[in-house]
């Protein structure tokens, strides 16, 4: 899943001067930080504890006190990760004490507290990093802006016998962990930048769709956001979820490279809270995930019955949660097929298989080739519809959205096409062909709606096609393809 770089080079051009540095106080200590072009910026925040040692995949810790005045000027390292090419300044500087966050706000004292954007970032749940993300356009609309790190691959989503049976009969899922973490600091610290608690809008790209989709149905993020936005992301991928014995089982496979000792036992724990993370992480690339595509291996979520009690397609179904308004949207093309069409297409569509396929036999102008097409409505238009019909049935206000457009324009649209858009303000001389985003999200950040022209999911299945033309309302996107394919 590729990274997009944002353009920010004008933002960090600018010199600091002394008088720049505004000081925030709060309980753990002092932080200093930089104001540029009317926005205060601080960075590195501990939200937890180093997860490092001893407390490797275990639930964050309430980070400790520092004297003085902590100078909150540079980007933390990112969380430990391998190189993919794409990431590799990331997975250079990465670290496991990365348990931090960022903060830009446009009023440190504001008259009416300011609402609050969390980003989380993508990269498969195994890389990326939340820097720069506080350099967007975003916080000049008005809005605080917070982007937060969390836990990747092996270290944000192992489980394993000996961790289950230590922390009361689970283990797993400490990304998501981290991330609730990271809600409860802007819940109690947010105040003093300017930011209202009471008013939180969680938003995330791909992976970080995908959390934001699983806090939803996380009982111990309950009342942390209130609104929510799914770009390019959803709860489940269109996958089934993994049980807490079938991400043991991975863990006990991952133990039998480190430890000599009996692979599901407490001494091979022990072992591998010892091993090298990068070690770690490239190990756990080989594992074979009881899913088709093993790069989506932490991207299959896991009820382990903690942090997860139950599945998110149950959830869902039973619409808890659907009080919170929640945009959902893809790109018209997404990520490449793992597979033929013809044993995709039967595994998807079973005994409807044969009246689904007229519907990929011929490459699509919007969508792309067939197998293109297939895998964007396999893991991510037809489980964004399956979100939105499912809140919608249970009376949650939800928006769907189809981006179809891409920067630069003669390039077709693709996975984190629509960053662009969100973090950045549209050039001078741009016609309707740029759907600004970024002003969508900060509205319905601030009135609850992304715009007048947008309608509600609702009854009809109506979505907003972003086109080169402006946008358009469409209804039932994908015709019956999406209800015959029912899945989260």
């Amino acid at each position: 899943m590729k990274r997009i770089v944002f353009a920010l080079g004008l933002l960090l051009a600018t010199p600091v001067q002394a008088q720049d540095a505004p000081v925030i106080h709060l309980p753990q200590g002092d932080l200093r930080g930089q104001t540029q072009d009317g926005i205060s910026r601080f960075k590195a925040i501990p939200f937890a504890a180093p997860p490092v040692a001893e407390a490797r995949w275990t639930a964050p810790r309430v980070p400790q006190a520092w004297p003085g005045v902590r100078d909150a000027t540079k980007s933390a390292p990112a969380c430990a990760q391998v190189s993919y090419g794409w990431n590799e300044k990331a997975a250079e500087d990465a670290s496991e004490d990365c348990l931090y966050l960022e903060v830009a706000t446009p009023e440190l004292r504001p008259v009416k507290p300011l609402p609050v954007m969390v980003f989380i970032h993508g990269g498969a749940n195994r890389a990326g990093d939340g820097a720069g993300t506080v350099h967007s356009a975003l916080p000049s609309q008005g809005v605080v802006l917070v982007s937060i790190q969390y836990r990747l691959g092996v270290f944000g989503f192992l489980s394993h016998p000996a961790l289950s049976a230590e922390q009361g009969g689970a283990s797993g899922n400490y990304a998501l962990m981290d991330q609730i973490a990271a809600l409860r600091w802007v819940r109690d610290h947010i105040a003093a930048f300017g930011g209202d608690p009471k008013n939180v809008t969680l938003f995330g790209h791909s992976a970080g769709a995908q959390n934001v989709g699983l806090l939803l149905a996380a009982p111990a993020a309950k009342r942390l956001f209130h609104k929510a936005i799914l770009q390019s992301g959803t709860p489940q991928f269109g996958l089934p979820p993994r049980t807490l014995t079938q991400n043991e089982a991975l863990g006990t496979t991952l133990a039998r490279g480190f430890s000599g000792a009996k692979p599901d036992s407490a001494a091979a724990l022990a072992d591998l809270r010892r091993a090298d993370a990068r070690d770690l992480q490239a190990a756990a690339d080989r594992l074979d995930a009881p899913i088709d595509d093993d790069s989506f291996i932490w991207l299959q979520p896991t009820v382990d019955g903690k942090v997860l009690p139950r599945a998110p397609q149950t959830v869902f179904r039973a619409g808890e949660g659907a009080d919170i308004p929640v945009i959902i949207g893809v790109s018209a093309r997404e990520l490449g097929l793992h597979g033929t069409l013809k044993s995709q297409l039967k595994a998807a569509f079973g005994p409807r298989a044969k009246a689904a396929a007229p519907y990929y036999r011929r490459p699509d102008p919007v969508l792309g080739p067939p197998e293109l097409t297939l895998a964007t409505d396999l893991s991510f238009r037809c489980p964004a519809d399956w979100l939105a019909r499912q809140r919608t049935a249970k009376g949650g206000r939800v928006w769907l959205y189809q981006l179809e457009v891409n920067r630069p324009a003669d390039q077709p649209v693709h996975h984190g096409s629509e960053l662009t858009f969100v973090f950045n303000r549209p050039p001078v001389g741009e016609g309707p062909g740029w759907p600004d985003l970024g002003a969508r999200w900060v509205h319905f950040a601030r009135d609850g709606t992304p715009g007048a022209d947008w309608p509600t999911y609702g009854a009809k299945a109506r979505s907003l096609r972003l086109m080169a033309t402006g946008p358009q309302v469409a209804t039932h996107l994908r015709g019956p393809v999406c209800g015959w394919l029912d899945r989260p």
